[in-house]
């Protein structure tokens, strides 16, 4: 079972001596220039900062000052930055630090000191930013994971959700069964009969329903395959199930009430509309009357409904089933005869 408290919530962000001030900067690093702006300042503290100690400090540091100025500017403000206040240090201590000063003269030994600066802020640079390179990857795989875990999460959620209301389905479905038995044995026997071929409906949608692999399918693919175990299950051999459906989606809920109106209205024009072995067609129509409303149409071509049937005094549990899960649908269930038998159902998109 999954436990709420094991994982962070999807806004969960990493905490930490390293996150914290990066996360402080953050603004800083999204423009650009400004960055550039402090680098150049971070290299002027620095130059006046190694001014004031020249008098204290032996002959032979030139870049003291220069060396924490580059490694604060690239962490705190990235690459670029850094760059700009190494590049900017360099130049400063080269005319004011290396002999001879005050000049941009080179011999052997200053050359050889700004090869030592240059590998020095390379390394510095090159090393925080792949830091940072790993720390934003590692921030991302944490994002990643955490909204992977809170679809899971309320995936479980609803699965929870839909097995209750399920359990509440079959506990209703066998009552009105009982309701029906009375006292006949024979009554009893297709009763239960009825109600184990209900109930291994259910279990078909469900196994579709929660397939991660069927999840993103489009509503009609979805009922085809549904109609097909229908046939299956039913042993309608002479019978084909047409479905015509747009390019639709619906949420879990709202497919899962679909799924079993469709399997009802279908289940009972197998079994009432067509003679053993007759062949016949059951077709399966969503159409969008507008934006906010839809039409869902199942008509067969077998036995014809009697003209004076009224659904709301039929006794047929089928019936009272089916409409029970048009109204959960927010819609109602209309009849018509002719040739075979026409079912409508109008209900809102969502």
């Amino acid at each position: 079972m999954i436990d709420p408290n094991a994982m962070p919530s999807s806004g969960s962000t990493p905490r930490g001596w390293y996150w914290t001030p990066l996360r402080a900067t953050a603004r800083l690093r999204a423009h650009p220039w400004l960055g550039e702006v402090i680098a150049v300042s971070a290299a002027g503290a620095a130059l006046a900062l190694r001014f004031s100690l020249n008098h204290v400090l032996p002959a032979g540091f030139p870049y003291l000052t220069f060396f924490p100025a580059v490694i604060l500017t690239t962490f705190f403000l990235g690459l670029r930055p850094g760059i700009t206040c190494a590049v900017l240090g360099g130049i400063a201590s080269w005319y004011f630090f290396l002999t001879p000063v005050d000049s941009f003269g080179i011999d052997g030994q200053a050359a050889l000191a700004l090869v030592f600066y240059a590998f020095i802020v390379s390394a510095d640079i090159a090393l925080i930013h792949i830091m940072h390179e790993a720390g934003e990857r590692l921030s991302r795989e944490r994002e990643v994971s955490a909204d992977l875990y809170e679809q899971q999460r309320t995936m479980f959620q609803e699965l929870q959700h839909r097995v209750a209301n399920n359990m509440q389905f079959v506990a209703a479905l066998l009552h009105l069964q009982k309701r029906k038995v009375g006292n006949d044995p024979a009554a009893a026997l297709a009763a239960l009969d009825d109600a184990r071929v209900r109930l291994e409906t259910i279990s078909r949608i469900h196994r579709r329903l929660y397939d991660p692999t069927n999840i993103e399918r489009p509503v009609g693919r979805y009922l085809q395959e549904l109609c097909a175990d229908l046939l299956d299950a039913t042993g309608a051999q002479n019978i084909v199930c047409l479905v015509d459906v747009p390019a639709i989606r619906f949420d879990l809920t709202r497919l899962t009430t679909l799924s079993l109106l469709v399997v009802e209205v279908v289940t009972n024009a197998l079994k009432h509309a067509f003679a053993p072995g007759e062949r016949g067609t059951v077709t399966v129509r969503l159409e969008q009357l507008d934006p906010s409303r839809l039409r869902l149409t199942i008509a067969d071509d077998g036995r014809s409904i009697l003209a004076d049937f009224d659904p709301s005094t039929s006794k047929s549990l089928g019936f009272r089933i089916s409409q029970g899960l048009a109204a959960q649908l927010g819609g109602a269930m209309s009849y018509a005869g002719g040739v075979g038998t026409t079912v409508t159902v109008d209900f809102a998109v969502g």
